[in-house]
């Protein structure tokens, strides 16, 4: 019983360890000699600091990058709803039930 219990562990665990041991971007160059950085998670970058500044700041502009900033409030999903702004008055303004307060 032990064995099976094991065997079905290192099964189990198998694709995470080979996941974990496989996390090093990949060093490649795009078809017009560019040298570029890739990430197993799909995303990629430039090598060069400033090529990749340069395309950093172009996809600031794009207004999919453009996301709520993570100490904002509210904001169900894809955007519906409204989104609270730190400073806002209704900032961490608490539930408005009077039972609950």
């Amino acid at each position: 019983m032990r064995t099976a219990f094991a065997l079905i562990y290192i099964l189990a665990a198998g694709p995470g360890l080979a996941a974990e041991l496989d996390r090093t971007p990949l060093e490649a160059a795009t078809v017009d000699g560019q040298k570029v950085r890739l990430f197993p998670n799909g995303r990629w970058e430039f090598v060069d600091v400033a090529k990749a500044a340069e395309a950093n700041k172009l996809a600031a502009e794009y207004p999919e990058n453009k996301t709520r900033p993570i100490e904002a409030q509210g904001g169900l999903f894809g955007g519906v709803g409204r989104t609270i702004m730190p400073g806002d008055k209704d900032y961490n303004r608490g539930s408005l039930n009077p039972k609950v307060r």
